[in-house]
């Protein structure tokens, strides 16, 4: 089903989202992004001028939702409250987004005869089980509001699937970093802060010893493993893993954008945050089987790629 020619991206202003926008411009889609830019920022899709159609609003909002779905053949849908720490500060305001807002989005996508909708679901689903590499046949074990509401996300998305013939895919992204990742906020991917710290010449807080290891995936490979997603016909009803199936320890990871960057800060340690998981790799072995993605950039030249975005803005 690679023909589609219009398509919905919610939270396309956001960090994935936008880069998502931007291949399905090239690709020849007519775009539509929904966005209430509450983390996301015009200034990541302004580049594309009237090549797309913005539209600012929430996906709670089921009048505006059957707006921008009608006539879309494929949604991406994106918006999230996407922090583990706002989600355990505000478990009812995160579960009103990230639950409601998608049952929401799939019902318009039903109604109005959207083929497929490709969902950003998270790895935070796996929890603490102390099994590695993460597979998808594994029981869920959320430590977390957001972990439930991103499962909850999945299940829904199966069931619209069974009960309405809705084609739905669900993508467990890993630790996502790239250009246009948002380090001014509190909750943003670590990556971000380091970078932006690196930069600047100053030390990062690392929360817990350091020690607790993460999978961390090139935004721009996220948005192929959508592309493939969205394509691919048996994709439909599966739910994958997106990372590189490769982790790195968190001061390792300091440590090695301390070196890109030309810094030898050490780091300040603070307590572990509630809800974080203490390590976490993908098997991408499925994705790349059945839609034969596999991630094209490694961590060095992702991280290279990112901190000449944070210094250049290119």
């Amino acid at each position: 089903m690679n023909d589609f020619k219009r398509a919905l991206v919610t939270g396309g202003a956001g960090f994935i989202g936008s880069h998502l926008v931007d291949e399905l411009v090239k690709n020849g889609c007519r775009v539509t992004v929904l966005d209430n830019l509450s983390t996301g920022h015009l200034r990541n899709i302004k580049h594309l001028g009237n090549r797309i159609d913005f539209v600012e609003g929430d996906i709670r909002d089921t009048a505006l939702l059957d707006k921008v779905t009608a006539g879309c053949e494929v949604a991406f849908h994106q918006a999230a409250v996407v922090s583990v720490t706002q989600s355990v500060q505000d478990p009812p305001h995160s579960c009103e987004v990230n639950d409601l807002g998608t049952v929401r989005v799939l019902d318009a996508c039903r109604r109005a005869g959207v083929r497929r909708v490709v969902m950003a679901s998270s790895s935070a689903v796996y929890g603490d089980d102390p099994h590695l590499p993460k597979t998808e046949d594994m029981t869920p074990r959320p430590l977390s509001p957001y972990a439930v509401q991103k499962l909850s996300g999945e299940l829904y998305a199966a069931v619209f699937g069974q009960l309405y013939n809705l084609e739905t895919v669900c993508l467990r992204y890993f630790n996502v970093f790239g250009p246009r990742q948002d380090p001014s906020s509190p909750y943003s991917g670590v990556i971000s802060i380091f970078m932006t710290k690196a930069a600047a010449g100053q030390p990062p807080m690392i929360y817990g010893d350091g020690s607790q290891t993460r999978d961390f995936v090139y935004v721009e490979d996220v948005v192929r493993a959508n592309w493939a997603a969205a394509t691919e016909p048996e994709a439909a009803g599966q739910v994958y893993n997106v990372g590189r199936g490769e982790s790195i320890s968190i001061g390792a990871l300091w440590a090695l954008i301390g070196k890109i960057a030309g810094t030898e800060k050490a780091p300040v340690f603070g307590p572990p945050r509630p809800g974080d998981i203490r390590d976490s790799v993908s098997d991408i072995g499925l994705i790349i089987r059945s839609l034969g993605f596999a991630p094209q950039v490694d961590l060095r030249r992702g991280l290279e790629k990112t901190l000449d975005w944070v210094q250049n803005g290119s």
